[in-house]
């Protein structure tokens, strides 16, 4: 007799776990879901590209598409050229996922506002002025060109005002996840690692030493993990 696959549920040494590249979400994705509506109030179907869409998600009758142009099993595996959604069973959409194309980009709250954070630790920045920055309160200094500023400085409205009416476009500053994104295109891992390692060499600071061996830490785990920042 068969061994039942079920007795073999905890016959594992290990998991990994890793983060979905965009490639992978959209290859597991069946459809990009393009409108937050999810039932319609008339119909009670759902709407078309929502987030309970048939064409998308599967149908929400066994064996029949979401205009009625086919019912049955004997339709099983068509795909309906009025209305795209394919005869299956309902159950299918217990698993299908979609996904949706954002129209900028943003910040992961788990790599954000996790303590420590992630994001804080690896572009060696304060969580407080990260936040200020992703939340559109705060400028960061992207580019500081030849002036006096510096790179990764903060910046409220009126400093980055007061720093355009001086140097205009001779620096680069911004906010939002565009900007963190830019720091982070901006860091080489290998020569932060390598400058940290001096930096732990140079300095007898408790609190530095600490600091700089959590940001080597979690430079060195993403150098030797698939990801690239």
């Amino acid at each position: 007799m068969a061994e039942n696959v079920y007795e073999r549920v905890n016959d594992y040494s290990s998991v990994k776990v890793t983060l979905a590249s965009p490639n992978d979400i959209r290859a597991w994705s069946y459809g990009e879901v393009k409108k937050p509506e999810t039932i319609n109030y008339r119909t009670y179907r759902p709407e078309k590209d929502g987030l309970f869409c048939e064409r998308i998600f599967g149908p929400e009758r066994d064996y029949e598409c979401a205009c009625g142009k086919y019912r049955g099993t004997k339709y099983k595996g068509i795909i309906c050229d009025r209305c795209g959604v394919k005869v299956t069973h309902s159950r299918v959409r217990r698993k299908r996922m979609g996904h949706i194309n954002l129209a900028s980009p943003i910040v992961h709250i788990w790599f954000f506002k996790s303590l420590p954070s992630r994001l804080g630790t690896l572009m060696g920045m304060k969580t407080s002025d990260l936040e200020k920055c992703i939340y559109y309160q705060d400028y960061v200094v992207i580019d500081p060109g030849d002036t006096e500023l510096t790179f990764k400085q903060v910046m409220t409205e009126d400093e980055h005002r007061l720093a355009v009416e001086q140097y205009g476009n001779a620096f680069s500053a911004t906010m939002g996840a565009d900007a963190i994104r830019e720091l982070i295109e901006r860091i080489d891992l290998d020569a932060e690692a390598e400058q940290i390692r001096a930096d732990l060499k140079a300095t007898r600071s408790k609190q530095k030493i600490t600091d700089y061996a959590k940001r080597l830490k979690l430079i060195e785990q993403i150098r030797h993990s698939e990801n690239d920042p």
